[in-house]
């Protein structure tokens, strides 16, 4: 089926909130083998709001609308439908009771403040069993339209309970789910991986190439294939991208860098810290997201300045003067003292210039040294990021972590050849 999504508020267009619920029902359809040919984020404008759903009820076989149902003045959703298509506004039974047994209960400040939550357009099927939830379904000229809560949980709530069931029922051609699976690679530029993948494209399934911060994320999709990834065109086209990128893939579809680095850290028994400086605690930030990441990070020192460096992770002053704090000898101190005082397997650091200003000709904005203890070995790598000061600072982390998990796997294949040896 083909569906049109348009979101409404002015909070949306203004920028001061990020549209992430137009992205959710996108991708929840598109795997399910609809067709979303539009997206389109309107304001608190009645006229715009009609305009924009009368267009989108002519072109299309549904229509998802988010936000502007709520109680305060600026909500205009339901007005905005009732002009535009001709309705009458009702009060729904459910909805008002549920409004008064909730201020009888002190459960909210006012049965008169949420009374507005209760005059729907008429026809408006509501979604939410318990009218606690707005939300609701109308029919028009024999299409779906759904309005659901801009609230991003309750919204994605409404969709799957109830909106994508719902679409599947109404889906008389049974349009087959898409198979698609993302390929998560750091290490490789985007025109390399294109270059290694393109002969691919030729093979029925559609190949997406987004770059995010330091990795990029290529995307396998297969329409119209029975097994989903079990088809045998998607599992030999999965088999293309992990021989053509090798380890340069570093998880698939929801795996994160951290979480992978977590699962080789765990399945050693090594634990991981961290010295950082231009990062500001970036990388033990990212790490900690992971849940259970206790089980393998130790910990980490935020070491800005010389002083921090000197004093609690043993970098001498000479050297310091020698080569400057962004150096890859400070590097490899920094991962050095991180081992010997924090008592971990394997020691990550990060010293640079993550800008606006403080870059010089030798050593220009985006210059950062990582530092690497693993074990007897030390190593450094020298990087230059582009960008904000804030994505040199989320490149670096993300690179950090990908040198630990390469240097982690190279332990594993050292491991192997002396086990099979």
């Amino acid at each position: 089926m083909i569906g049109e999504i348009i979101a409404i508020g002015d909070e949306l267009t203004s920028g001061r909130i990020i549209n992430s619920t137009s992205g959710l029902a996108a991708r929840e359809l598109f795997l399910l083998g609809h067709e979303i040919r539009a997206m389109q984020t309107i304001g608190d404008t009645p006229e715009l709001i009609g305009e924009a759903l009368k267009t989108a009820i002519v072109r299309s076989d549904f229509v998802i609308v988010t936000g502007g149902l709520g109680a305060t003045t600026d909500d205009l959703t339901n007005e905005a439908v009732v002009k535009a298509l001709n309705l009458k506004t009702v009060t729904h039974p459910c909805v008002q009771a549920n409004i008064e047994s909730r201020a009888a209960k002190g459960e909210c400040p006012s049965a008169v403040s949420l009374a507005k939550l209760a005059q729907l357009p008429e026809g408006a099927e509501v979604l939410d069993d318990d009218c606690r939830m707005a939300g609701y379904l109308l029919r028009y000229l024999g299409k779906p339209i759904y309005f659901l809560p801009g609230v991003p949980p309750q919204m994605e709530i409404l969709l799957r309970d109830k909106v994508l069931p719902g679409l599947q029922s109404l889906d008389t051609t049974r349009a087959m789910p898409v198979a698609q699976r993302v390929y998560r690679t750091c290490g490789l530029y985007e025109i390399e991986i294109n270059n290694r993948l393109h002969s691919l494209e030729q093979e029925g399934v559609q190949i997406g190439y987004y770059p995010v911060g330091a990795e990029v994320h290529v995307s396998l999709t297969g329409r119209n294939m029975a097994q989903g990834v079990d088809d045998s065109r998607f599992l030999r086209a999965d088999a293309f991208i992990r021989e053509a990128l090798g380890d340069n893939i570093y998880g698939t579809d929801e795996a994160t860098l951290a979480s992978t680095v977590g699962v080789l850290l765990k399945h050693r028994g090594w634990m991981l810290a961290t010295a950082e400086s231009c990062t500001g605690g970036l990388i033990g930030a990212s790490l900690t997201q992971t849940a259970g990441s206790s089980h393998w990070f130790k910990g980490g020192v935020i070491v800005y300045t010389n002083e921090l460096k000197q004093n609690l992770l043993d970098v001498s002053s000479e050297l310091l003067a020698e080569h400057g704090a962004v150096s890859a000898e400070t590097a490899r101190a920094m991962a050095r003292g991180t081992m010997r005082r924090l008592g971990c397997d394997v020691a990550v650091s990060a010293t640079g210039i993550a800008g606006p200003g403080g870059g010089s000709k030798d050593k220009p904005v985006g210059t950062v040294y990582l530092g690497l203890c693993c074990e007897d070995t030390i190593s450094h790598r020298l990087c230059r990021f582009n960008g904000s000061r804030r994505q040199i600072q989320e490149q670096t982390a993300q690179t950090a972590m990908d040198m630990v998990r390469r240097a982690l796997l190279a332990q594993y294949s050292q491991s192997a050849l002396k086990e099979n040896s």
